[in-house]
Formats: C-alpha cells, structure tokens, sequence
C-alpha cells in the first residue's frame, strides 16, 4: 500500500494514531465547557476532582455532572456507532450511498418507540421497546430475503420494503395519537434529542453499541474481502455468508441501540465515511478507525450546537442535515474534479 499523510508500511504513523485517541476527548472537553453555563476548563477539572474528595455539590458541579457529561458520553458512543455502522454498510454493500438504515432498522426502532409513548410507558421502557422492534425488523428482512441471502440485491429490496410497511404502521399510529399530548413528543423523538439522556438511560444501549463496535473493528479487515465481487470473496477462503450475516447484525445491533436511545439522526452515518475515506483511502482498516474518531467528535460538536444555538434546543438530524448536506455537496463536487 502507498505511503500517504496518516499511513506509512502499511500501518498508522504514531502521531496520527495519538490524533484519533485524543480528538474526540479534546472536543469533549471544550464542548463541556459551552452551555447557557459557561465553565472554564480549569473549573471542569477541579469539579471532577472533587467528587472523589469533596462533598460539597454547586450548581457548575450538577450542571457537569448530571446534565453535561451523560449527554457527552451518548454523543461519543452514537457518533462513534452511527459512523461505523455507515462505513460498514456501505463498505458490504459497495455502495457509498448506504445508510445505517438501509436494512429497515431505524423505521422498525421508531415504530417500537411510537408505541411505547402512546402507552406513557417511562422512558427506560420506551427505550427498551424500541430496541426489541430494531432488532426484530432485521430478522424480518433477513427472513423475508431467503434461506440464502447471498443476493446483496435481495436484502437490501427486503430492507426497503419492511421500511416502507413499519413507516406506514408508524404513520398510522401518528394520525391516530392525541395531537396535543403524544403527537408532539412522538415528533420530538423522531427528529433526535440528547435531552431525556441520563447514565439510567445510557445503561440500556451502550453495552451493546460497544459490542458491535468491538465486532466490526475486531474483523474490519475482513470488510476489504466482502467489498469484492461475490466469486473473488468466495475464492479467498472465508465463509462470506456467514460473515457478511455476523457484520449485518453488528452494524443492526449498533443502529438500533443509537435510535432507540437518542430517536433519529441521520446524515452521520453517511457522510463520516466519506470523509474518512478522503483522509485515508478506501481501506477499511484504516476507515473503520477514522470513522470512529470522526464521527464521535461530530456529534459531540452537533450536540453542542443543539444545546446552545438558540434558547429552544434544536432537534440533532436538522442540525446534521443543515451541516451534512452542503459538506456532502462539496465532497461531490471534489469527487468529480479528481476523475
């Protein structure tokens, strides 16, 4: 492989791997100090040291503690998932317009969410919920798509389909809902908030994205076979049917714990590749990394954002769309200078 800015010998200069370690962290750190409560980072740490050593709570120390750090810590695992999951799917499915829920997980998760405010379940419940129909609208497209499912073509049509018909279900239980009570906070949830995050909520989902993000960078090397044809992939030894199902469910398992947690954000999973394929080429064991990085400390700044640009929180997927969309147009337009 040719030597480029991040990549000599085939591997990660060290520098570049510190960049990828530390720049979500860094951005972390900033971004917990911006809010309607402007905190000085010296004052962060000192506020984290004192929870170990002192009982005295102030109102910076709760603002920290209780309200910024969870939403923090769920931006990082939904950026780092969403991003993954979209270099992934994209990657197995060669296609670069691939979405995390290209499979129908995300209208499955939204359905399961739709009911479980309807019912006025708690919003553990909701979570819960919405997490079992993701996980349940993945097995109905792998089943509709056959005992073979080796056809790339056949699942992703299997995908559009179930979307299609849990899209519906979930506009129909909306025309149905009280418009002054749920229809509101349903709308809410679907257009992606961190508000309602608190460390409970995080206990639901954050195992799991982490176990599907294990997974994927575990065997992202494997992604560069599964992106051949299907006779090179099969001639180079791997069991590809079984593979490409173990990385399907990882990346369905990492999607729908990101939806049912935070609603719908979309544009992540789409564009984050991107640009890490800008940076270092379309290995995947150098996207998946990058990704991560990228995409953890994305969402971090579009939370920051949402929390801070007007006096009513906007909702995540319009500030990503109103981001995403002219820096994917750019990256077109840079796509077609360079044929």
């Amino acid at each position: 492989m040719r030597d480029s800015f991040f990549i000599k010998n085939g591997s990660f200069r060290l520098w570049a791997i510190g960049i990828l370690f530390l720049l979500p962290i860094f951005t972390a750190i900033i971004c917990i100090s911006i809010g309607r409560i402007n905190i000085s980072i010296f004052e962060i740490f000192k506020i984290l040291k004192s929870i170990f050593f002192e009982k005295i709570e102030t109102t910076n120390q709760t603002v920290i503690i209780n309200l910024r750090i969870p939403r923090i810590i769920c931006a990082c695992i939904i950026g780092a998932g969403l991003s993954l999951s979209g270099a992934t799917f994209q990657s197995l499915f060669s296609n670069s317009l691939a979405t995390p829920d290209i499979l129908g997980v995300t209208s499955g998760t939204s359905l399961g969410a739709i009911i479980g405010i309807i019912f006025s379940l708690k919003m553990f419940n909701v979570q819960l919920l919405a997490l079992v129909f993701g996980l349940f609208t993945v097995w109905l497209t792998l089943k509709l798509s056959g005992k073979e499912k080796e056809s790339i073509i056949t699942l992703i049509l299997s995908g559009i389909i179930i979307s299609a018909l849990f899209n519906a279900l979930g506009a129909l239980l909306k025309y149905t809902a009280d418009p002054l009570d749920k229809l509101p906070e349903i709308t809410y949830w679907l257009m992606g908030s961190f508000t309602a995050i608190t460390y409970k909520s995080l206990l639901i989902s954050t195992p799991l994205i982490l176990i599907g993000i294990i997974i994927i960078y575990l065997l992202r090397w494997q992604l560069n076979i599964l992106s051949l044809s299907e006779d090179e992939a099969k001639s180079s030894g791997i069991d590809v049917k079984k593979i490409r199902i173990v990385f399907i469910m990882a990346s369905t398992l990492i999607t729908s714990s990101c939806v049912a947690m935070c609603g719908q954000i979309g544009w992540v999973g789409l564009l984050i590749p991107h640009c890490a394929r800008m940076f270092v080429g379309s290995n995947n064991r150098f996207v998946i990394p990058v990704s991560i990085s990228m995409g953890a400390s994305f969402m971090i700044i579009i939370d920051t954002f949402s929390r801070t640009i007007s006096k009513l929180e906007l909702p995540l997927s319009i500030l990503t769309a109103i981001i995403g969309a002219p820096l994917f147009i750019s990256l077109l337009k840079k796509s077609k200078r360079s044929y």
